[in-house]
């Protein structure tokens, strides 16, 4: 395996992006996300980095970015593990971008087993028992 691997609700895959590059945003854990704000109709791709597990404003930046309005393509790119794709999903974020290496620790099978986030929200859960 190399390069890289997109994960989705169906598992791993290529990069199928082909959109030009003014169609895409690259936002930072520090960025803002209301730099974006006058651009968000024309961006077709939102790409959020995660430089390590640990560092969760890739999150607090997607919920920005959909609260916005932005309904867009959002991919988290780094350094996410199988175990946060649920809250990614939940987040906003539509598909997670790993490097090889991980998928190869992380293989698909450990996604998959995350791709129902829905139910695996707590807060449904806690409704439906009600």
């Amino acid at each position: 395996m190399s390069g890289t691997v997109i994960v989705t609700d169906r598992g791993f895959g290529p990069d199928d992006w082909t959109g030009a590059a003014a169609e895409v945003a690259e936002l930072a854990p520090g960025d803002d996300p209301r730099a974006l704000a006058g651009r968000l109709d024309a961006l077709r791709l939102v790409r959020i980095a995660f430089p390590g597990f640990a560092d969760g404003r890739g999150f607090t930046l997607a919920r920005q970015l959909r609260a916005m309005g932005y309904a867009g393509r959002m991919r988290a790119v780094g350094h996410v593990l199988a175990d946060q794709y649920a809250m990614a999903r939940r987040a906003g974020f539509d598909e997670v971008e790993i490097d090889a290496a991980l998928a190869a620790r992380q293989p698909e099978n450990q996604w998959l087993a995350r791709a129902d986030w829905r139910a695996h929200d707590y807060q449904s859960r806690l409704r439906a028992s009600a």
